[in-house]
């Protein structure tokens, strides 16, 4: 369990396949605090740790995750938002996030406005999930408010501080993102489609 407020931004050191399955060498400052069977969110998406040598941690992704995430796009030297599962007991500064990415979408608008960036992202119309306006969204797993909610589209308003502290600095016009939508509204989607 995550909050979506980012610690800190990783660097890909090293990509090495393995049959299906994609092992990702990070370089992160928060590594000697952390032990092999961790989880962290990586732009949203929660891996194990499965060996730590101290700068680098590596994780593993499946195919099944890596075909419903943009960490296929990864490589040497791409830069990630990580966070470690929340404490009990502490603050729950975002909202609730899983680290369960339920897909991709594109960054198709970026707008410069005085004191903050807006960022509207497009998703598939097969999509079951929905967005509501001040609702919660996690973007490359950042916890975020939806500011303008349309039919499989939505924006986000950054502040200057995120905007720094996240990789939202380096997104494009183009961009695949992570998408993790609320989970109260997941259930919610759910129940109205089981008719209860």
């Amino acid at each position: 369990m995550f909050t979506g407020i980012i610690e800190e931004l990783g660097e890909i050191a090293e990509l090495k396949t393995t049959a299906d399955n994609l092992n990702i060498r990070v370089k992160a400052k928060m590594t000697p605090e952390l032990k092999v069977d961790q989880s962290i969110a990586h732009n949203g998406v929660c891996l194990t740790v499965v060996a730590i040598d101290s700068p680098y941690y590596t994780v593993t992704a499946i195919k099944e995750t890596l075909d419903k995430t943009n960490l296929k796009e990864l490589s040497t030297g791409s830069i990630i938002n990580l966070e470690r599962g929340m404490k009990l007991g502490a603050r729950l500064d975002g909202h609730i996030v899983q680290g369960h990415v339920d897909h991709t979408a594109v960054c198709s608008h970026i707008e410069e406005l005085e004191g903050s960036t807006y960022f509207t992202f497009s998703y598939v119309e097969s999509s079951e999930n929905i967005t509501i306006e001040k609702g919660s969204i996690t973007v490359n797993g950042v916890s975020l408010t939806v500011v303008n909610s349309g039919k499989n589209e939505f924006s986000v308003a950054i502040i200057p501080y995120t905007l720094e502290h996240t990789t939202f600095k380096l997104l494009k016009t183009g961009d695949t993102v992570n998408l993790e939508f609320d989970v109260i509204g997941k259930y919610v989607q759910r129940l109205k489609k089981l008719g209860k």
